[in-house]
């Protein structure tokens, strides 16, 4: 016999609704597919790689910061995507040490506590150097111009209490930076700045990289230096190096700053530039890379009265496939090297600040870095985020091999 259950109108509609409200919390606990990432998904922020992932098995990669790029949005970044950072300009000669006896720790001490709180290696930036120099290095006490003995004891002693400050936190230091003349001139291989004029040579160069390996023997240390493959500098550059590994002078490597342009350098003048420094026995970092957007403009003809400015185009789609492409090439080229190549760094974070913005865009390269900054801002977009901190295409020319 089979029996029949006809349940009262009322449980019926208490069923359902019970029924209902499962339903409900199921989907409301089930993740939706989605292709956008969000803070509250932490398996795919946790996990989602980054630059330096991609690049484990090649070189690190790093980023120049400043004190404000320490918290917020940018430090998030910085954490994810890099394994180094270099002070932008901190630890440079006038800033850390603006007089005699004084010594501005707290920004430079700032970034270095950050990375060794988060394990991300530094570069140290820089000892010596013709721009944002101590003023007072080069005045003796009478108020003439220091002696040669005099600037070299003091820069023994800067070298020495800085490198002693940040010992065991810093591994690679660029010691001497720019001391190469810019001139097509071949026969002109030095930059006639304070210091070559006050020791009558290129002296300092050594003493300061003899200073460096006194002060912390475990240091890894550079030359560092923008154009270093355009011919003739490159060759001024090479003629410098040679002389320093001929003298058993304690040279690690040489940073190439890479301030680069959608056409400059070429594969050809890369390679080139990348061959000579390894015959030598050195490695190499890319200490300072973007690459602006920018092109120079043309000017105005001779006896022209006027010439009607061409209005600013900004991140056009035509040149971001160029930059992918020029970011595509040297990243191509850097990864063929990878046994000779120690280090990548980009020089700022995002596009949302590049110091070549209030530079002109960076027509300069890196000699811009001697000009004054203006009020008029020309954006460079030289990175690999934009200026909401987001991915670009020319991110993944780098990362997607």
């Amino acid at each position: 016999m089979y029996y029949s259950f006809k349940p009262h109108k009322q449980t019926q509609r208490t069923s359902l609704f019970i029924i209902s409200v499962i339903v409900l919390i199921y989907a409301g606990c089930t993740p939706r597919h989605s292709t956008q990432l969000t803070l509250t998904d932490p398996v795919k922020v946790n996990t989602e790689k980054g630059l330096k992932d991609y690049y484990k098995n090649y070189f690190p990669i790093g980023v120049a910061v400043n004190t404000a790029a320490l918290h917020g949005a940018d430090s998030a970044l910085i954490v994810k995507e890099f394994n180094s950072v270099t002070p932008e300009n901190d630890m440079k000669m006038g800033p850390i040490h603006p007089a005699e006896n004084v010594y501005n720790w707290k920004n430079a001490d700032a970034i270095v506590d950050f990375a060794v709180a988060h394990h991300i290696r530094i570069r140290g930036h820089n000892l010596l150097w013709h721009n944002q120099e101590a003023a007072w290095m080069f005045i003796g006490a009478d108020g003439k111009p220091a002696t040669k003995e005099l600037l070299l004891k003091r820069l023994k002693d800067h070298i020495f209490t800085v490198m002693n400050h940040y010992k065991g936190k810093i591994y690679a230091w660029d010691v001497v930076n720019e001391a190469v003349d810019d001139s097509n001139d071949s026969t002109q291989v030095y930059r006639k700045s304070n210091w070559y004029n006050i020791f009558g040579g290129p002296e300092f160069i050594a003493a300061a990289f003899k200073f460096a390996h006194e002060a912390d023997p475990k240091a890894k240390l550079f030359y560092n230096d923008y154009n270093s493959e355009h011919p003739v500098k490159r060759e001024k550059i090479y003629k410098l190096l040679k002389s320093l590994v001929d003298a058993h002078i304690p040279i690690d490597g040489v940073g190439m700053q890479a301030h680069w342009k959608l056409t400059d350098p070429s594969p050809e003048e890369l390679r080139t530039a990348l061959n000579e420094v390894i015959s030598l026995g050195l490695k190499v970092q890319f200490t300072e890379l973007d690459i602006t957007i920018r092109q120079a403009q043309n000017r105005p003809v001779p006896g022209a009265t006027s010439m009607t400015a061409t209005p600013d185009p900004g991140y056009t789609p035509e040149l971001e496939a160029r930059q992918v492409a020029q970011y595509k090439m040297v990243f191509d080229i850097f990864r063929e090297y990878k046994k000779s190549i120690t280090g990548v760094t980009f020089w700022n974070v995002s596009d949302r600040y590049s110091w070549l913005d209030s530079r002109g865009g960076g027509l300069a390269g890196g000699a811009a870095a001697g000009a004054a900054t203006t009020r008029i801002v020309r954006k460079a977009y030289p990175l690999l985020f934009d200026t909401n901190l987001q991915r670009k295409k020319a991110y993944w020319a780098v990362a997607d091999f």
